[in-house]
């Protein structure tokens, strides 16, 4: 057919879909507008580097239980407006909040790290456990929102840390060489959905 009309042209592409848009949209668009115009428009995605932290409370169900819905819910209350003080006071941004954790990133691994510990201490002081996991890597920017690998490694990383514990991966503790910082290794670990193993330290104190 392509022979026999006036400036087609034809272009297979992989695969077996009956469908031309069924798993290969970006490339049918593309060819297409090639085609059309002359020249195809590349877009990068809005990735952006960033030290993402994670924050969880520790058996909060069982203090739950042991206070009851509204005195629970007014110490949850409180534990959201620590970790949001600590936040301002060390120039993070929250991305995401669950019931008794936060997802925020960070321009810089060393700010993360000491919003982490300032919001143990702090939530100590309230009676109440929490552990963070971080990690620095290229995200993607959508929206506003981050997603990526790198965020669901923080997330695997926080999810391994014990009560009271500010566990970060090797890319992280090599970041902030010369800060004074002090890190504890705690070996490798393989993180849910994420490739190979990784080197988690713990901070001290």
């Amino acid at each position: 057919m392509a022979e026999h009309i006036s400036g087609a042209r034809l272009v297979t592409l992989p695969g077996a879909d009956v469908s031309l848009f069924c798993g290969a949209t970006e490339t049918v668009l593309g060819e297409a507008e090639e085609f059309l115009t002359g020249a195809r428009h590349h877009v990068e995605s809005d990735r952006v580097l960033a030290t993402v932290l994670f924050t969880d409370l520790v058996k909060s169900t069982e203090r739950a239980a042991e206070l009851g819905d509204r005195r629970y819910r007014d110490l949850l209350e409180q534990h959201h407006a620590t970790v949001r003080r600590e936040l301002a006071r060390f120039g993070g941004k929250e991305m995401n909040t669950a019931v008794d954790g936060f997802f925020a990133s960070f321009e810089g691994p060393a700010r993360a790290i000491r919003c982490a510990t300032a919001t143990r201490e702090t939530l100590r002081g309230l009676g109440l456990e929490n552990r963070a996991g971080l990690h620095t890597g290229e995200c993607e920017r959508v929206d506003g929102k981050l997603g990526g690998m790198a965020v669901h490694i923080g997330a695997r990383v926080c999810a391994l840390a014990s009560g009271g514990q500010v566990l970060v991966t090797s890319t992280v503790k090599d970041l902030v060489i010369g800060s004074g910082m002090q890190f504890e290794d705690r070996g490798k670990h393989t993180l849910k959905g994420v490739p190979g193993e990784w080197q988690l330290f713990a901070l001290g104190g």
